[in-house]
């Protein structure tokens, strides 16, 4: 029985989350202060759920790469492009927001499908050609703004653009619905149809795949479609906080933070079988250590450094190997 909870998935980012809510408990009482106001729940487990679910969203994406044995370094600079695209349309065009949106989405989905032609037809290594895009795509983002920052405030269109990450709905803000929405659609779809297990089976050995009549090349483009999609989607959320398309922080290691969530959560960077709750899992435990860290007034420079370790530490936990080999040193 202790043997099957411990290779569960969930158990090692469960127990971490555990462990950094009780250390709150006992040190930081306030951070399960909950309060409504005007119809809208505030506190420090919102703000969690709230800024983490920037990181989930991408988390998503990414954990469909992982599973076919790929890798996406090119999210942060989608996410740069995305926001330079909708910003752009909404200040110096009369395109409507629905269009701005359409726009945005676009680019995200066509900068996954060129990461995911690369690979797939051109069979250039994943890490290799998501980094061409990395590299470049915060160039081609600075270019489509002019080097500038487009302020969105005081934009007709802006105000409602606005409601994507200041918003509230039912309560809650609008990017922790559009996190839980996007992740029923992505369960339902991986799971409730076939999609899912074409997508392990590419993982776990795409040669197999392809003798058995799987179509590889369409599932490794349209896993990194999208991721793209899920890119541009935080993208956009990301430039709705703060009100302005920033081509030079917009999405800034937001790739490191999406594989260390999807490692985290249980999913092999061997590609194989994945767990979308135990990405979107580790994404919340890396915002909620984060914040921790924050009320304790540690240095964003050094934030990462703790960060690092938690991550060891789960991931070590996670491996039957580390696991058999610590008991059997304590034996």
């Amino acid at each position: 029985m202790l043997t099957r909870i411990a290779q569960c998935r969930l158990t090692w980012p469960l127990a971490g989350l555990a462990l950094i809510l009780l250390f709150n408990a006992v040190f930081v009482p306030s951070f399960y202060s909950l309060e409504v106001r005007d119809g809208r729940l505030y506190g420090s487990l919102v703000d969690v759920l709230n800024r983490g679910s920037i990181g989930a969203i991408v988390a998503l994406g990414m954990t469909l790469v992982v599973a076919t044995g790929g890798v996406d370094l090119s999210v942060g600079s989608i996410m740069a492009i995305s926001g330079a695209v909708a910003a752009l349309a909404l200040t110096e065009s009369e395109a409507g927001l629905m269009v701005a949106l359409a726009l945005a989405l676009g680019s995200g989905v066509l900068a996954g499908v060129a990461n995911g032609a690369l690979v797939s037809l051109l069979r250039i290594q994943p890490i290799i050609a998501t980094l061409i895009l990395m590299v470049c795509g915060r160039g081609i983002a600075r270019y489509i703004t002019g080097e500038k920052v487009i302020s969105l405030a005081d934009q007709g269109a802006g105000a409602w653009f606005d409601y994507l990450a200041n918003g509230h709905f039912l309560g809650l803000p609008t990017p922790i619905t559009i996190t839980l929405s996007l992740f029923v659609v992505t369960a339902v779809a991986t799971r409730r149809t076939v999609l899912g297990l074409l997508v392990e089976s590419v993982g776990a050995n795409e040669l197999a795949s392809r003798c058995a009549g799987v179509n590889t090349t369409v599932i490794r483009v349209a896993v990194y479609a999208f991721s793209g999609f899920c890119a541009a989607v935080a993208g956009l959320i990301d430039t709705s906080n703060i009100k302005a398309a920033d081509t030079v922080n917009a999405g800034l290691y937001t790739e490191l933070d999406a594989i260390f969530a999807v490692v985290v959560g249980g999913t092999a960077l061997t590609g194989g079988r994945f767990s979308l709750a135990g990405s979107v899992l580790g994404a919340l435990l890396l915002q909620t250590l984060l914040t921790t860290m924050y009320t304790f007034g540690v240095a964003p420079d050094t934030a990462p450094v703790p960060k690092s370790l938690v991550i060891l530490g789960v991931c070590l936990l996670q491996s039957d190997a580390f696991r058999k080999r610590f008991r059997g040193g304590v034996e």
